[in-house]
């Protein structure tokens, strides 16, 4: 049986016995144990299946009890968000029962409402907890050797008490990380011991330490996954190459902030007579190199991506993949998938191909140079007066791309970002405005179109796939946005059917307006959050059919999938058996990411 063929068994089961049941009973009745087993994890851990407090198997419509997540407060109380997706509900601060934030739960609904509106319900049962290791500030007691631990995250309302010798030698002030020894429950308090003493809060770095460690991101690579990359980072062997198109005779260039070094996305452009264009957008083959199950794909599978932090970078991959085998330096044969599309004269793809490649990029752009060459610089254009006229074609395609991107309704929230500017202990001496100049928005639609068409060719070819979905927004949030907009002037008429291309407007006519940035703040709050999903349901922000991820496979996870399965279309291994496979899979990795 399939995984889904095993969850459908067991909930038969539950619902044919109408009553909980022994978790080794359940499992007598399926054939494969193992499988049995993973199945009702699968199930607990979505809130088709619970426990009960006898540790038997239950289904929850049989306990009239609701599945979710607590979120908590720093004032004690909490919200209940349930899994399916129904209106959150409060939590009084006597209905919590122990529970903490990203505690999984069930609750009653009881038959009070908040001053807010919403239902209230109290803490029946908590299936999991979120907490393993709470961070924050340690403050002793007075020189008695223990103390408490003041947590960074507010949601955590309690302070994690230590006893006499459990502190670590942790002193007042210090930044530390506290395992959780007991638990609340009402009648005892939270206690933990401290493991990991990082530093005064004062010291450079303590800071940034202590998000990597409250958000529990890997800063290290395992020895059998370091040794692999060291392993690889070797030129690309000529056999290799040979197997793949040879585009290293195209003008390719990277464009990336000055001082990136993970570059896996270069681009080409050629003029055709036609009066239209081939734009090729060249992405690392780090599939290549990582090998499905290898010891670098499970650390890339665990982070899911890299994450980038004022002072440094927890990448995916160790630096000899994410910025040297795989990174698409000049003048360097390298490995890579490309997208290559013919575009007609109003920017519109009327043909495309992907393929494996070997591409030799000719410079390594910055977005500020190539800014102020379109700002006019004489002595830059000079420099690269052998890439200038196709970056001004490049300039050109951009502004038609955003056109019809824009037509069809298309979103752009203009929101303002900041960067930050550290002194050498790593305190912030300035917040500089983030600029999108020419450059910016050029790699932008390269990659928005690139990922575009990728999505479609998948799903025009029926396989099974990962893509990147935005759906439409919730009517509740529309009707509570739009009430705050009419008290600006801008309500939107018959707002329980909104289409991307009625928010464009609105944002548009608030623009420049003292109004606009809240407007912007507030309308992308009211949408859902973007997900992967295996099923192809669209994106609502960017008002497209199909959209996926294709174009950073070296930061991002879900693009080293949809690489895998590019290459398997392209050597024609997806057959049944294999997409069958894939199928199975692709769920569970949808919610890894």
């Amino acid at each position: 049986m399939t995984n889904q063929e095993t969850e459908t068994f067991i909930l038969e089961i539950l619902q044919r016995e109408g009553q909980p049941v022994a978790p080794d009973m359940l499992l007598e009745q399926v054939e494969e144990t193992d499988a049995g087993a993973a199945a009702v994890e699968r199930l607990l851990s979505t809130g088709r299946l619970m426990l009960t407090r006898k540790r038997k198997l239950a289904l929850p419509e049989h306990t009239g009890l609701i599945y979710g997540r607590v979120q908590g407060n720093a004032r004690g109380f909490g919200f209940f968000i349930p899994t399916d997706g129904s209106r959150d509900m409060f939590l009084p601060a006597d209905g919590m029962h122990g529970a903490m934030h990203g505690d999984q739960v069930w609750v009653r609904q009881t038959d009070r409402v908040s001053h807010g509106g919403n239902a209230e319900a109290e803490v029946v049962l908590i299936a999991s907890r979120l907490q393993k290791k709470i961070v924050g500030t340690f403050e002793d007691d007075e020189g008695a050797g223990g103390g408490y631990v003041v947590p960074d995250d507010t949601k955590l309302y309690m302070d994690v008490l230590v006893r006499p010798g459990d502190a670590d030698g942790a002193k007042q002030g210090d930044k530390v990380v506290a395992e959780i020894l007991q638990y609340p429950d009402g009648r005892r308090p939270l206690m933990g011991r401290v493991v990991e003493v990082l530093g005064s809060k004062e010291e450079k770095g303590t800071d940034i330490l202590s998000v990597i460690r409250r958000m529990d991101l890997p800063d290290d690579f395992g020895k059998a996954a370091a040794r692999q990359a060291r392993s690889l980072n070797k030129p690309v062997p000529a056999v290799a190459a040979a197997r793949r198109e040879d585009l290293r005779s195209l003008s390719c260039i990277t464009i990336d902030g000055a001082d990136a070094k993970d570059l896996d996305d270069a681009v080409s452009l050629v003029k055709l007579e036609a009066g239209g264009c081939l734009l090729g957008v060249h992405i690392a083959d780090v599939s290549h190199y990582v090998n499905e199950g290898s010891p670098l794909d499970q650390e890339a599978y665990k982070r899911g991506t890299s994450v980038y932090f004022p002072d440094r970078v927890l990448p995916m991959f160790p630096k000899e993949i994410s910025n040297g085998v795989c990174s698409l330096n000049p003048n360097t044969d390298k490995l890579t998938i490309s997208c290559i599309m013919e575009l007609d004269g109003a920017g519109k793809v009327i043909d495309h191909r992907i393929a494996e490649t070997v591409i030799r990029t000719c410079h390594r752009m910055t977005y500020e140079d190539v800014n102020a060459m379109f700002s006019g610089d004489e002595t830059l254009r000079g420099k690269y007066a052998d890439i200038w006229p196709m970056l001004q074609e490049m300039q050109s395609l951009m502004e038609k791309l955003k056109a019809r991107r824009f037509k069809r309704g298309s979103i752009d929230f203009d929101l303002e970002e900041a960067k930050l500017v550290l002194d050498s202990k790593g305190h912030t001496t300035d917040v500089q405005l983030y600029e999108r100049g020419v450059s910016n928005r050029m790699i932008e639609e390269f990659m928005l179109i690139a990922n575009e068409t990728v999505a479609q060719h998948a799903k025009t070819m029926g396989v099974p796939f990962m893509y990147r979905i935005h759906e439409t927004p919730d009517k509740e949030k529309l009707q509570l946005l739009n009430t705050f907009l009419g008290t600006l002037g801008y309500g939107i008429k018959n707002i329980g059917n909104v289409r991307p291309g009625t928010l464009q407007k609105v944002l548009l006519a608030s623009k420049g307006t003292k109004e606009e940035t809240v407007i912007n703040r507030v309308t992308l709050r009211s949408l859902k959050k973007a997900r992967y999903s295996a099923e192809c349901l669209g994106h609502f922000g960017l008002a497209a059919e199909h959209y996926c991820h294709f174009t950073s496979p070296i930061r991002r996870y879900p693009d080293l999938i949809v690489h895998r399965l590019l290459k398997e279309m392209i050597h024609g291994t997806l057959d049944e058996k294999r997409a069958a496979q894939w199928t199975e899979r692709l769920d569970e990795m949808a919610r890894q990411c």
